[in-house]
């Protein structure tokens, strides 16, 4: 393996660090060459389709990049934004948000967003941060509850990346955080807010994001983190086991994968007499394709079509106020230890060293 050429090391310079905020990603347009290239890239990732590469490959380019590009490309079209795609423009808005609240805490840290898949790529925002002097990196993926298919897979990123250089930053990685009172009561807190203002269903539907059935009997801990999300969230929405029902969307192929599937509960309540119901995905921490079209479109039009009369669809924690202070508690855990606050500020200087030691006396 050929190492890349170092650049001219600035002695005596002050540690910087920074926090790359990692989602799942996104085409850079909804159109069919971009979605082409985008789904070539994330159905590539052995983390994503468990398949032997000499088995899946022609399959992918022979078969599905020649027919789903376009299909996925007419959804992307009806959710897209102004600003560009809604995961990104949340993203982008999230970690700009992080940056300031961190910095009201004291902290002199660079946040910067990040594609696994698509752009911009977290390699080439690994090269934006190290060519500016950057000594260490927080990665923070935006999955709250961890899977080998999405927060290992970022990782993966990373080691790639880190293979030819020389000189590394320091990392650290931020695995989950399912469990996380300030992520809880974010969740709460934006059903409550949607329930005050638009009247509680009868039933509330906590839909999270597929994976195949296998990754949970190979060791997976996804489908136990997300029913300990649902369980938490449950509890602090004061919901009884019968007010509530926890699914899994986003199948592909013909494999199994964790049950129950969204749409067909959706269809079996509305068929059992079930008129209004209320869906949240609170896996998702940004709105994107598979909340706005597939559960806010598609789920609502099967459910509607069954005999249900009133489907709510709960929005992601985005940029809601909690949820970027739950971000930033997660964060601001993660960093302890590292020189992140701003040497022309004494007071503050002390003060963040007080909630460090308080932080770390509570956990």
């Amino acid at each position: 393996m050929k190492f890349r050429q170092e650049p001219h090391i600035p002695h005596g310079q002050a540690p910087r660090t920074a926090i790359v905020l990692c989602n799942l990603g996104t085409p850079d347009e909804p159109t069919a060459p971009a979605l082409r290239r985008y789904l070539a890239e994330f159905l590539s990732d052995p983390r994503v389709v468990e398949i032997p590469r000499l088995a899946w490959l022609p399959i992918l380019h022979g078969i599905i990049l020649r027919t789903r590009p376009a299909k996925s490309a007419a959804k992307y079209a009806s959710v897209w934004l102004p600003e560009g795609s809604p995961l990104k423009v949340w993203t982008e808005r999230q970690a700009t948000l992080l940056r300031g609240y961190l910095g009201e805490r004291g902290h002199q840290v660079t946040v910067r967003y990040a594609m696994r898949y698509g752009n911009p790529s977290i390699a080439s925002v690994l090269d934006e941060l190290k060519a500016e002097g950057t000594t260490r990196v927080l990665v923070l993926p935006a999955y709250p509850q961890y899977s080998g298919t999405t927060t290992a897979s970022v990782m993966d990123a990373v080691t790639a990346w880190s293979r030819p250089v020389r000189h590394l930053p320091e990392f650290r990685f931020v695995n989950r955080y399912h469990d996380d009172p300030g992520y809880i009561q974010a969740l709460a807190r934006r059903i409550r807010a949607h329930w005050m203002a638009y009247g509680q269903g009868e039933h509330l539907v906590m839909s999270f994001h597929g994976v195949p059935e296998r990754t949970l009997h190979l060791g997976d801990p996804y489908h136990c983190e997300c029913h300990k999300t649902a369980r938490l969230l449950a509890r602090e929405l004061g919901l009884a086991k019968d007010r509530y029902t926890l699914t899994f969307q986003s199948r592909f192929g013909k494999a199994k994968w964790l049950e129950p599937y969204t749409e067909p509960t959706l269809v079996a309540m509305a068929g059992k007499g079930l008129k209004n119901v209320d869906v949240v995905c609170p896996g998702f921490t940004s709105d994107c394709l598979e909340t706005l079209e597939e559960i806010n479109m598609e789920a609502r039009e099967a459910f509607l079509h069954a005999g249900g009369q009133q489907f709510q669809y709960i929005p992601c924690l985005n940029d809601a106020p909690e949820w970027i202070r739950a971000l930033t508690d997660i964060a601001e855990r993660h960093l302890q230890g590292w020189p992140t606050q701003r040497a022309d500020d004494p007071m503050e200087l002390q003060a963040s060293r007080e909630r460090a030691l308080a932080l770390g006396a509570k956990s």
